[in-house]
């Protein structure tokens, strides 16, 4: 975009009027199919069940004293096992009333349900009168059945839960070998006092000779510490197994880059010294959360001054022996390196830097917790100057992506800490992580078919981080030795080192990546596939007493060139929060040809996007789109906030407001541009406040402490009838996933796919008469565990949000920017 077409963006305030929801009388709904038992039978057969864990409940009771247990915490797991194919009605389980706690729920191959509960001494009598009133057919005075048959129809079995029930993380990293010892994740329960349990949990784990790590994650109703012990070890103590809520195996760090021998570049590094024009002290910065930072290098050293660089542990110090941070440092502040090199113009930085040491290399922080880490990393930095504009860069992950889309202790620790839940709100953080390497290179060979298989890393999975995968450009090998490989990946295609969350089973995760960014490409011949430094991008090198200059690539790559552009951003606009730029920086995403055509395949449209959006995310940002708007491109930006929930009195926690937004329309520029194909896009970007644990989704226990959604009035509809469809869309987020058939009238992504995560994006095509009528968007609440979970007393809390609308049109003599423009009294002066 030339300059003198470039426009600042239209941040416009008080579109919006706040509606109280009102629910709308509710159409009747279906509930699965539970087959029927024989009544005497069942309950003969469970109640001998309950009556084997009685026992022991009385045996655990009496024992209770010789460790010194305080009451409340004397007590007995269970374990219920539905029929196959048959969902237990776990919500059920959790008795709030009785102290009863439902611990966590997983799903077998063939379609059970197991559910691990906690029942305080005493709390068996609750299922002893369910399984009364299951047998007598109990009826109210009214004649209506209470007979509990719903619940327990679909129990198969009550027992006694073991290790085993306690275990939520993929059977493949369940330590088969009892005596060997592994790090564990241990969740522990809340149990109405939170230090008492962390406190039992270490005296326990002491008294079998287990070793406690130090760093210690709270959530609402989890706490998370690392413990060292073998199979054997746990199991021998009942007392601390009565601790647990689940137990996940520990986390390990990833691979970094290879690093590739680079070529001595001396005389370009002096020359590029001679035109950089460093950034001023009031810039944003880019907080690198990696192996610290090598200052001492020249295209460095004038953007990190000495007390911008930090470590979590002092005795490392803070410069980088490794290699992975300066590299990134020199992409978070230059881009691909090989530009500003090749050029002869001054390069003008918008970006400082400043460090955080994370870790030395492989291996490090054996007993620490990432999750931990991570969150200590950002406070040193925030402790060293609080008010400074900064975008967090995390490209260190786990091995693996064994979590499938779940949250981890570590990625709900970025959420929690993104949201800034600990101050309500108050002080939200951006911070971009990687989403993981593919290490095989073997599986290259089948590019793109390796894509589908190696999922994104913890804690890549985090809803409120811009997670970033890696695409590629670069298609030209040009070493003298690469005569017989070509590329893998084509122009415009994904990286083939990128992972993807198309393993993700569950409808309710984020879409992931958000982005994909350049991260290089790689080689093959007929036998392997191995990387090249004309497929990478040129970065800084940690040691210079050797060289100047490397080559990275990745998604640590890709993810260094995403906090460049969020730096950017924040730079150009001061004013934009945190949710507005992760916003903006997918809402200039596009897919290029080749993602398309490589993954917008299968049966139908659905599955097509699905495909398309689990590989690719929204795309491939762009910074002109992203910085700018122009004669015939606008984007006009809000930032507000609304209360999802309220407490009705003794009626209960209700959904409060949703947000009508009228915006400046250039209404008689587009009925003038009449069939003119035009392009309409909405983004909607904010945090969640995380609640971590193994239970189901789409219950009283979900994950988001709220959601929020978008609609577009139709161009056919009244004010009046889309105040009411958005009601209805309401009431339909508050029972579940029960959507009706959406029309959705030329939207790329549509309803259904576009609800996902925490930040929601979606294209609307058509002519620009219709788009004429639809100047009204709506924002309404969604479930989340604030409005559910009461006794946290969040139900009452405000949450802020981002909306970023384009309009489109083809070049063409209406300024449509300059008509929106003057329909706003004060336009914003960037």
């Amino acid at each position: 975009m030339a300059d003198d077409a470039r426009r600042p963006h239209l941040v416009i305030d008080n579109t919006s009027s706040t509606q109280r929801y009102t629910s709308p009388s509710a159409g009747g709904g279906t509930r699965p199919r539970i087959p029927l038992r024989d009544r005497a039978n069942h309950y003969s057969i469970l109640s001998g069940q309950l009556n084997t864990a009685k026992l022991l409940s009385e045996q655990v009771a009496q024992r209770a004293s010789e460790v010194e247990l305080e009451p409340e915490g004397i007590g007995l797991q269970l374990e219920f096992e539905s029929y196959p194919a048959v969902k237990l009605a776990v919500e059920s389980l959790d008795q709030a009333r009785a102290k009863i706690e439902l611990l966590n729920v997983r799903e077998t191959d063939d379609g059970r349900t197991l559910a691990t509960i906690w029942v305080p001494h005493g709390g068996l009598q609750h299922f002893e009168q369910v399984l009364a009133d299951y047998f007598s057919e109990k009826k109210d005075v009214n004649g209506k059945r209470r007979d509990q048959r719903t619940l327990v129809d679909a129990i198969a079995a009550i027992r006694v839960a073991t290790l085993e029930a306690l275990w939520t993380d993929d059977w493949t990293v369940f330590p088969q070998d009892p005596e060997q010892a592994i790090w564990w994740e241990a969740w522990l329960p809340i149990r109405g006092n939170r230090a008492r349990v962390l406190d039992d949990f270490k005296r326990f784990a002491q008294s079998i000779e287990a070793r406690v790590g130090p760093d210690v994650l709270r959530f609402p109703e989890r706490t998370v510490v690392l413990v060292y012990a073998s199979r054997a070890q746990l199991q021998r103590s009942v007392w601390l197994l009565s601790t647990l809520a689940e137990l996940r195996r520990a986390k390990e760090t990833a691979e970094f880059f290879d690093q590739l021998a680079p070529e001595e570049q001396s005389e370009w590094v002096d020359n590029l010294v001679g035109r950089i024009e460093p950034a001023l002290a009031g810039a944003p910065h880019v907080c690198l959360l990696d192996t610290g930072c090598t200052r001492a290098h020249p295209l460095l050293e004038a953007s990190i001054a000495a007390s911008d660089t930090y470590t979590v542990e002092p005795a490392w110090g803070t410069d980088d022996s490794h290699g992975h941070g300066t590299g990134l440092a020199g992409l978070a502040l230059y881009g691909n390196l090989q530009h500003a090199l090749e050029s002869a113009d001054p390069v003008r930085l918008l970006a400082r830097l400043e460090s955080v040491k994370l870790l030395r290399g492989e291996g490090d922080n054996e007993g620490r917790h990432f999750g931990y880490l991570t969150v200590e990393a950002t406070a040193r930095a925030e402790i060293g100057a609080p008010h400074r504009a900064r975008v967090f860069s995390m490209a260190v992950t786990t091995r693996d992506g064994r979590d499938r889309g779940r949250p981890s202790a570590w990625s709900a620790a970025v959420d929690r800490l993104t949201s800034d839940a600990d101050n309500a709100g108050a002080h939200p953080r951006l911070l971009v992580v990687s989403a993981g390497n593919v290490e095989d290179q073997q599986a290259m060979m089948t590019y793109p078919a390796h894509l589908a298989t190696d999922a994104i890393h913890d804690p890549g999975q985090a809803w409120n981080a811009l997670t970033v995968g890696a695409c590629t450009e670069k298609a030209w090998i040009s070493e003298d030795d690469g005569g017989d490989y070509q590329p893998i990946a084509p122009v415009g295609g994904l990286s083939p080192f990128t992972t993807t969350s198309s393993t993700w089973t569950n409808t309710d995760w984020p879409w992931k990546p958000d982005i994909v960014m350049e991260g290089g490409n790689a080689g093959k011949d007929a036998i392997s596939a191995c990387s090249f430094a004309s497929l990478s991008l040129l970065t800084t090198y940690h040691a210079v007493n050797e060289r100047l200059l490397t080559v990275t690539n990745a998604t640590s790559a890709a993810s260094a060139l995403a906090a460049n552009l969020c730096a950017t951003i924040m730079g150009q606009y001061p004013q934009f929060w945190p949710e507005t730029v992760r916003g903006l920086v997918a809402h200039s995403a596009r897919w290029t040809q080749s993602m398309s055509s490589l993954h917008y395949t299968g049966a139908n449209h659905t599955v097509r996007m699905t495909n398309l959006l689990k590989h690719c995310g929204y795309g491939r940002p762009d910074i002109e789109r992203a910085l700018w708007s122009a004669s015939n491109s606008l984007t006009l930006i809000v930032q507000d906030e609304l209360q999802p929930f309220f407490k009705d009195g003794s009626k209960g926690i209700k959904t409060c407001d949703m947000h009508l937004h009228s915006l400046p329309w250039p209404s008689d520029v587009l009925m003038a541009l009449g069939e003119t194909n035009v392009h309409l896009r909405v983004a909607l970007s904010y945090f969640i406040e995380p609640n971590p644990g193994r239970l189901p989704t789409g219950t009283k226990f979900t994950y988001p402490s709220h959601g929020l959604r978008f609609e577009v009035r139709r161009p056919t509809e009244s004010l009046q009838n889309f105040t009411l469809r958005i009601n209805r869309a309401a009431r339909d987020e508050e029972e579940g996933p029960t959507y009706r058939n959406v029309q959705d009238d030329g939207w790329q992504i549509g309803h259904q796919l576009r609800r996902r995560g925490s930040l929601h994006a979606d294209i609307w095509e058509g002519t620009a008469a219709d788009l004429a009528k639809r100047g009204f968007l709506a924002v309404y609440p969604a479930m989340g565990w604030w409005r559910t979970r009461t006794k946290h007393e969040h139900y009452n809390r405000s949450v802020r949000y981002s909306l970023i609308v384009s309009i489109e049109t083809p070049t063409v003599e209406q300024d449509i920017y300059a008509a929106v423009q003057s329909l706003i009294q004060t336009p914003v002066t960037v």
